[in-house]
């Protein structure tokens, strides 16, 4: 969210219920499975 409301304070994001848990998902015309496959994979990544 950090990137994309960088324009908006962090007290403008908090009132707009958008938090920095949030991640931004863009998508093509895969199958479902390869974009569940992908999803996991990269959540599984993230983890500290």
């Amino acid at each position: 969210s950090v990137m994309t409301h960088a324009s908006l304070t962090p007290e403008q994001r908090d009132e707009l219920g958008i938090n920095d848990q949030l991640i931004r998902l863009s998508v093509g015309l895969e199958t479902e499975s390869d974009l569940i496959a992908d999803l996991e994979q990269a959540l599984k990544a993230s983890q500290l």
